[in-house]
C-alpha cells in the first residue's frame, strides 16, 4: 500500500487553506458524481472524459476476455509483442514493461513511439516476425504515427509470412467506430479490443490500453487493481491535512504552489520504478499547460548537487519502502528550504494506486487552477503545421528548407539571433531566460534516433545547463513529446526556451500508402522531419524562442562540439 508524506516547512497553511476550499465546495463528492461544473460550465470534453473514474469496475469486467487472449497467444508460441502507439497509448505499457519485466512463460514487450527511421528499422531487424504479436493502439484510430507503424509492419509481415498469416499476428486497441477498428476488420486482425470512449488518452493507464499489454507480460491484474481500489476509496473522503485523502491533497498542493512560482515539479524515483516519470510527465503537462498556466513536470534529477536548484522547484520523491537511500537526500532538500512530497510504495504493484492517484490529483489541480484538465487545445497546432509540410513534400517532392543562419563545424543553426558563433549564440539565447515568476526553463527536443548516443549526450547537456543557469531542463524525443509536454510548451506562460536537434539520417524506411501494399508516397525520414518543422512553426506562432540545430555530421561528434561551446 502506498504512503504519502508532505515535507512543507512553513508552507503548511497554503495547503490547509486549499483543503478548506476543496471541502467547502465538495469537490471530491462532485468529481465522483461526474459534475462537469467542477471545472467548467461547458461540459464539452469533460462529461465524456470521466470514464477513468470507473476503471477498477469496468476494466475488471474485461479481465477474463484479456486473460483468454493472453493464454491463446502464449499457447501459439508467440514470444514478443511490439506495441505501436503514442502518448497515453504507449507510455503506460512502457512503464509496465520497464518495471515488471516479463514473467516466465509470458511475452517480451517492446514499445515503438518514434517515427525516426532508425527506431523503425531497429525493430524490423531485431524481431522474429514468426514469434511476434503486433498491437496497434490508438484511441482516435487515426493517430498518424501509429497508423504509419501499422502500415509498415503489416506490409513487412505480409511479405515474410503471407497476408493471411500476417493478420493472425495483429491486434488492435481503440475506441468504438474508429478508423482503426474499420481497418483492423478489413485486414482481418485476430483481435480488436474496444475501449470505453469516455476515457481520454492520458487517463487510460488502467483501461484496456494499459492492461492488455500488462497482461501479456504477466502482470497480475487483480493484484494491481486491489491497490487502485484503495486509492479510489481514499479520494472519496473529505480532505484532512496530513490525515485523510492525500490523493486530493497532492492535487491541491501542486496547484497552490504553482501559483506562487513553485511550478517545476521534479520527480525522482527508486531505480526500479524510474520509468513512471515519463507517464506522469505527460499527464501533468498536457492537463495543466494551457491558458497561460501550467505545472512543468521534470522527469528525473541528480540530487548529489542541490545547490544548482532554484527556489521554483518542488520535489516528488517516490521510492520503495526498502530503499533507504533517499532519507538523507530528503533531509538535505528540506534543510535547504525545498518542499518535498514523499511517496513510499510497498511493492511495484502499488502502481495500481499510483496511476489513479496522479489521475485524480491532476483533475483536482485543474479545479484549483481554474482550468479544464481533459482537453489539449494547443496539441493540434503542431499537427496542422506538420500536415502542411507533408503536403508541400507531396506537391514538390522535397521538404521546405530551413533558412540557415549560421554554419559551424558541419552543424547548421536556424534561429533569431545576432551572434556570429555558436558560443555567442548560446550566450545570447540563454540570456532570455526569465528570472520572474514563473521562472524560465529549457526544453531539449531531439528528433533523432532515440536508441543511439543522443540519450547520453542530452543528459550531459541538461546537467551542464542546470549547473550553469540554475534552471529546470527537460528532455524529450520527438514526436513522442508532442503527445506529452508539447501542449504545455505552447499553452503555458511562455517562459520556456526550446532547442531542437535534427540528425543526419543514415537509413530510411518508406511508409506504405496502404497496409499490405509496397507503394509509398512518404518515408519515416520525411515524416519525422515534417513533425520537427511543424512544431517549430507552432512554437514560433505561439511566441516562443526556438533554436534548431541540424547535426549534419556524426551525431556524437556534433554534440561533443556543442557541449564544448557552452
Amino acid at each position: 500500500m502506498q504512503q504519502i508524506k508532505f515535507h512543507l516547512g512553513n508552507l503548511n497553511p497554503l495547503l490547509e487553506k486549499g483543503i478548506q476550499k476543496f471541502n467547502e465546495e465538495k469537490i471530491a463528492e462532485r468529481i465522483w458524481q461526474k459534475d462537469h461544473t467542477v471545472w467548467n460550465e461547458n461540459p464539452t470534453e469533460i462529461s465524456n472524459r470521466l470514464g477513468w473514474l470507473d476503471c477498477s469496475r469496468d476494466t475488471a469486467e474485461s479481465f477474463d476476455e484479456v486473460q483468454s487472449f493472453v493464454n491463446e497467444i502464449k499457447n501459439e508460441g508467440f514470444e514478443n509483442v511490439l506495441l505501436m502507439g503514442m502518448g497515453g497509448s504507449s507510455l503506460a505499457p512502457e512503464v509496465f514493461s520497464k518495471t515488471f519485466g516479463t514473467e516466465a512463460g509470458y511475452l517480451n514487450l517492446f514499445v515503438i513511439d518514434s517515427t525516426h527511421p532508425a527506431a523503425v528499422l531497429k525493430y524490423e531487424k531485431e524481431l522474429d516476425f514468426n514469434k511476434t504479436l503486433f498491437i496497434v493502439s490508438t484511441k482516435s484510430g487515426g493517430t498518424v504515427e501509429t497508423i504509419s507503424f501499422m502500415k509498415y509492419f503489416f506490409t513487412k509481415a505480409a511479405s515474410r509470412l503471407g497476408k493471411e498469416n500476417a493478420s493472425k499476428h495483429f491486434a488492435a486497441i481503440t475506441d468504438p467506430g474508429s478508423g482503426l477498428e474499420e481497418m483492423a476488420k478489413e485486414l482481418n486482425f485476430r483481435k480488436i479490443f474496444i475501449n470505453d470512449p469516455n476515457i481520454g488518452g492520458r487517463y487510460s493507464a488502467l483501461s484496456l490500453f494499459g492492461i492488455v499489454p500488462a497482461a501479456l507480460i504477466g502482470v497480475d491484474l487483480n493484484k494491481l487493481f486491489e491497490e487502485t481500489k484503495k486509492a479510489e476509496e481514499e479520494s472519496k473522503l473529505n480532505a484532512i491535512y496530513n490525515h485523510a485523502n492525500f490523493v486530493s491533497q497532492i492535487g491541491i498542493l501542486i496547484a497552490e504552489l504553482s501559483k506562487i512560482g513553485k511550478d517545476k515539479l521534479t520527480f525522482v524515483f527508486s531505480n526500479e520504478i524510474s520509468s513512471f516519470g515519463s507517464w506522469v510527465e505527460q499527464l501533468i503537462a498536457e492537463s495543466t499547460g494551457k491558458l497561460g498556466k501550467g505545472i512543468l513536470p521534470v522527469d528525473g534529477a541528480n540530487l548529489t548537487d542541490i545547490d544548482k536548484f532554484d527556489d521554483d522547484r518542488v520535489f516528488v520523491i517516490t521510492h520503495l519502502v526498502d530503499d533507504g537511500s533517499f532519507k538523507n537526500r530528503i533531509d538535505e532538500l528540506t534543510s535547504a528550504g525545498f518542499l518535498v512530497i514523499e511517496i513510499l510504495l510497498d511493492s511495484i504493484y502499488d502502481y495500481g494506486a499510483q496511476f489513479f492517484t496522479w489521475e485524480f490529483a491532476t483533475a483536482v489541480s485543474g479545479w484549483a487552477l481554474n482550468i479544464q484538465p481533459f482537453d489539449q487545445p494547443d496539441v493540434e497546432s503542431a499537427k496542422i503545421s506538420a500536415r502542411k509540410v507533408v503536403k508541400e513534400f507531396n506537391e514538390k517532392g522535397e521538404l521546405p528548407k530551413l533558412e540557415i543562419n549560421l554554419e559551424e563545424e558541419n552543424i547548421e543553426l536556424t534561429g533569431s539571433f545576432n551572434s556570429e558563433s555558436i558560443k555567442e549564440v548560446f550566450q545570447e539565447f540563454f540570456s532570455r531566460l526569465s528570472k520572474e515568476n514563473p521562472k524560465g526553463y529549457i526544453a531539449l527536443q531531439a528528433y533523432t534516433d532515440p536508441y543511439g548516443v543522443m540519450n547520453e549526450k542530452l543528459f550531459e547537456l541538461a546537467e551542464q545547463l542546470e549547473k550553469k543557469f540554475s534552471c529546470a531542463v527537460t528532455i524529450g524525443f520527438g514526436p513522442r513529446f508532442l503527445h506529452s509536454t508539447g501542449q504545455l510548451h505552447k499553452g503555458d506562460s511562455g517562459n520556456g526556451l526550446f532547442i531542437q536537434f535534427l540528425d543526419n539520417q543514415n537509413e530510411n524506411a518508406d511508409i506504405p500508402d496502404n497496409a499490405g501494399d509496397e507503394k509509398s508516397s512518404i518515408s519515416f525520414g520525411v515524416l519525422v522531419k515534417a513533425q520537427a518543422l511543424g512544431d517549430r512553426e507552432a512554437l514560433l506562432n505561439a511566441g516562443r524562442n526556438v533554436l534548431t540545430f541540424q547535426l549534419s555530421t556524426d551525431t556524437e561528434e556534433a554534440m561533443n562540439y556543442l557541449l564544448s561551446q557552452l
